[in-house]
């Protein structure tokens, strides 16, 4: 289990940098996945049957009740026992089952204490709420971190596309992008090196746009 942890650690890690994220934000990404993974595992039953009870009766504790976790398993890359942990950390965290913008932001915000992260958790909360009801679901949050840790490229470039359509029109304007990458700016805070201007987050959108019309 610590091999898989580290591994996914990584993983999420690896993601967290490819995407902007600021000094020490590493550190608490890989820290908060430990805490969500390991958050049970002192009190492991010692049978299948003491296993299976103890998830139903987790399942049960909650005023929103997620889909059985079969159905889960074949509509992730998560194993059973994955999802068993996955549930545990976030009934920890959203003990009612599922999770609103407000708390979204405050446990994400946590991630990146050196900047403002709040306008960026309300872009990622609008990806991850994917039937748009203002909550975030169990079956929303591992549906989002399969494709995010283990899906394709195609899946990848999917959910991605999807953040930065502010609008949901099916196209990405050079606002919307903007937007998207003012709030990483703000997120990252002090960390970055050499300090941003002011136009950077402009400019960096106009060399993407002018990049893909000559790719095309």
């Amino acid at each position: 289990m610590e091999k898989k942890l580290d591994s996914i650690s990584a993983r999420v890690d690896a993601s967290s940098s490819s995407s902007g994220s600021a000094c020490g934000s590493r550190r608490g990404v890989t820290a908060r996945l430990k805490k969500l993974f390991l958050c049970s595992s002192t009190k492991a039953p010692s049978t299948t049957t003491q296993n299976s009870v103890e998830d139903e009766l987790e399942l049960s504790a909650v005023r929103h009740r997620p889909e059985a976790l079969e159905q889960l398993e074949a509509q992730t890359r998560f194993s059973r026992k994955e999802l068993q942990i996955l549930y545990r950390g976030f009934k920890n965290e959203c003990p009612s089952g599922v999770v609103n913008e407000d708390t979204f932001k405050e446990i994400y915000s946590q991630f990146f204490p050196q900047g403002d992260a709040s306008t960026y958790a309300h872009f990622l909360f609008n990806a991850f709420d994917t039937d748009h009801n203002g909550s975030v679901s169990f079956e929303d949050f591992v549906m989002g971190l399969s494709i995010l840790l283990r899906g394709t490229v195609q899946e990848k470039l999917n959910w991605a596309f999807n953040l930065y359509d502010i609008n949901k029109d099916g196209y990405i304007t050079k606002e919307e992008m903007l937007d998207i990458i003012k709030s990483i700016y703000d997120m990252m805070g002090k960390c970055t090196y050499p300090i941003l201007k002011e136009e950077t987050p402009r400019q960096h959108v106009e060399i993407f746009f002018q990049a893909f019309i000559k790719g095309n």
